[in-house]
């Protein structure tokens, strides 16, 4: 495929609803226009699409939202250098677009230098790259025991995220939100430290183009009785943490 022939497809695949929830993030939108199609409808239309390196930067270049998204999504992963990450990420633009450069099962976590990149971009003075760098940290969340950093590396940057939670804007207090919701998945000892900050800051305020959504409760996430019965904290009797935040 080639980038018109990607635009054609969006094209076809416009919803108005979607233009109009793109149209309601005013300076948001950074300069960008959007035919404002879902990310899961996007995804699929990536996978119809294949890696493709070479029209990923292509499309990267174009001013359309849904062509970036692709871009981000059919990228290689083996390919993509600290470079273009330093790069791109000052090109985000819009906090939709950081969204899925950084999370949301991002291409970018799949590098070999995702766990460095995000403990750097965590301790940046940009707040892009801070949400970014809690974006990927995140997706360091999910990874296997083999791959994934230590149990110390997480319980730091939990006590980073305490330690600095109400000096962030939204979008970055939104990232360290999701890496707490991951991190305290993990295992019993994470769970609780990240459930400790979690009711500490309470539900995560933030705003939306349709703007129905509910504040973001960790602490609901990480305290269902699925969880914990995962992680062995109830089959172990340790139940007063659990029953504290019912």
């Amino acid at each position: 495929m080639q980038t018109a022939d990607v635009l054609k497809l969006l094209e076809a695949e416009s919803d108005e609803r979607g233009i109009a929830h793109w149209d309601n993030l005013g300076e948001r939108r950074g300069g960008l226009r959007s035919f404002g199609i879902g990310l899961t409808k996007l995804r699929k239309l990536a996978k119809q699409i294949g890696r493709d390196r070479e029209l990923a930067q292509e499309l990267w270049r174009t001013d359309v939202y849904d062509a970036r998204i692709i871009a981000l999504l059919i990228d290689d992963p083996k390919q993509i250098t600290c470079e273009q990450a330093e790069q791109q990420v000052d090109q985000l633009h819009s906090g939709m677009l950081a969204h899925v450069f950084s999370s949301c099962d991002a291409t970018l976590a799949k590098t070999p230098f995702a766990i460095d990149l995000a403990d750097q971009w965590i301790r940046h003075g940009d707040r892009a790259r801070r949400g970014s760098g809690y974006g990927l940290l995140y997706e360091t969340s999910k990874f296997s025991a083999k791959r994934a950093p230590s149990d110390e590396f997480f319980l730091e940057h939990v006590a980073l995220i305490a330690q600095t939670f109400n000096d962030q804007p939204e979008g970055v207090r939104m990232a360290m939100g999701l890496a707490l919701m991951g991190i305290g998945k993990r295992n019993a000892v994470l769970n609780e430290a990240a459930l400790n900050v979690a009711q500490t800051v309470g539900p995560i305020e933030f705003t939306s183009a349709s703007g129905t959504c509910e504040p973001f409760d960790v602490a609901r996430h990480l305290t269902t009785e699925r969880l914990r019965t995962k992680l062995g904290i109830l089959n172990n009797n340790d139940s007063t943490l659990y029953n504290a935040t019912l």
